[in-house]
């Protein structure tokens, strides 16, 4: 696994003329080793790759990390660093400037001397926006618990039961059914809290006629999952019933255009220009979706704020529209789905048309 990732981040070095990287963030820490512990750096050149950890973990680095050379620092990790730039002819030193702090960067800044330190913030970061074939796995599996998860949490919606008490349950279901853990803290918005796009969980009780918002992901083996449903309780209005069937058209219209080729901020369009035709533009503030692996929001961002990324086979996104109508509620329906050459493979799969409860 890491060995053709850290072929691959030395190729992106040498385009961006640094010796070494010194990587921090856990989340590309374990992408290019496999290490998943809590504390550790790792320090890659072109010819060598060490992971420095602590006695906590070397034995799990060892075995996690054959790629890599395990080192153990007598205390902080700067000095070691420093040696090993020493001893590795470093002059030139990537590092993650949009992770480091500015504590952090004045100590390596005194113990790294005479080497400069070259900000390489996204390096690793684009290489992970394209998913390899076992990364696809993972998440495919990760996608099929929060599928199974929904087909169990349905059941319970209902009148006089709390969002919060839902939210609890709906975790508790996905660790059963093989979870880590959450991929980020469950959204459970019902009535006119539904017009709130990241309304967490709260005491409301929900009513009859309520439409009721689950946005929820599982993590699992280091990556994410993420589904937004919106079920109905009781009978729907009538513009309870349009809204939800505005934003289900506007979302699979996303999904049917998502392919290689296309750009983030065409791929919004394709969504929010039919929620604008509709006369509902003001009510969708955000994205329509964004890129996910080991973290929930990474790259590319599918916005109208966007940079015009092309998609690209193995890119994993979401596709998520939603219509907010404050004091009234609202209505989302994402998927994540895996970016091929001719289309998308939707990874969730739970079936989007309007359930009523």
């Amino acid at each position: 696994m890491s060995i053709s990732r850290l072929a691959k981040l030395r190729a992106a070095m040498a385009g961006k003329q640094v010796d070494g990287v010194l990587i921090a963030k856990a989340e590309n820490r374990a992408y290019l080793s496999g290490f998943t512990g809590s504390s550790g750096w790792l320090v890659i050149t072109q010819e060598k790759a060490i992971l420095i950890t602590d006695f906590r973990y070397t034995e799990q680095a060892a075995a996690q990390a054959p790629a890599f050379t395990v080192v153990k620092p007598e205390a902080a990790p700067h000095p070691l660093v420093a040696q090993l730039c020493g001893e590795l002819n470093i002059g030139r030193l990537g590092y993650e400037g949009d992770y480091l702090t500015v504590d952090e960067y004045a100590l390596y800044q005194a113990a790294l001397t005479g080497v400069e330190l070259i900000a390489v913030s996204g390096m690793v970061e684009a290489l992970r926006m394209i998913k390899d074939e076992q990364e696809i796995e993972i998440m495919a599996r990760a996608a099929a618990i929060t599928d199974q998860a929904w087909g169990q949490i349905i059941s319970l919606v209902r009148p006089g039961v709390a969002e919060r008490e839902l939210a609890v349950e709906l975790e508790y279901i996905m660790k059963k059914l093989g979870a880590d853990g959450l991929a980020f803290e469950i959204i459970c918005a019902s009535g006119v809290r539904s017009s709130l796009p990241h309304g967490r969980a709260s005491e409301k009780i929900i009513e009859k006629g309520d439409l009721v918002t689950f946005d929820f992901g599982a993590a699992y083996q280091g990556y994410c999952s993420d589904c937004t449903r919106t079920v109905m309780v009781g009978e729907p209005s009538a513009k309870q019933r349009e809204i939800y069937e505005i934003v289900l058209e506007a979302q699979q219209r996303g999904v049917d255009a998502c392919k290689a080729g296309i750009t983030d901020r065409d791929l919004d369009e394709v969504c929010r220009s039919y929620i604008r035709e509709k006369g509902y533009a003001d009510y969708f503030g955000h994205g329509t979706g964004h890129g996910v692996g080991r973290f929930i929001h990474e790259g590319p961002k599918v916005s109208f704020r966007g940079t015009g990324e092309v998609l690209q086979p193995g890119m994993v996104v979401t596709i998520e529209p939603g219509i907010y109508l404050p004091g009234w509620g609202g209505v989302r329906i994402e998927d994540t789905v895996l970016v091929q050459e001719n289309g998308c493979r939707r990874l969730t799969q739970t079936p989007k048309d309007l359930i009523i409860l």
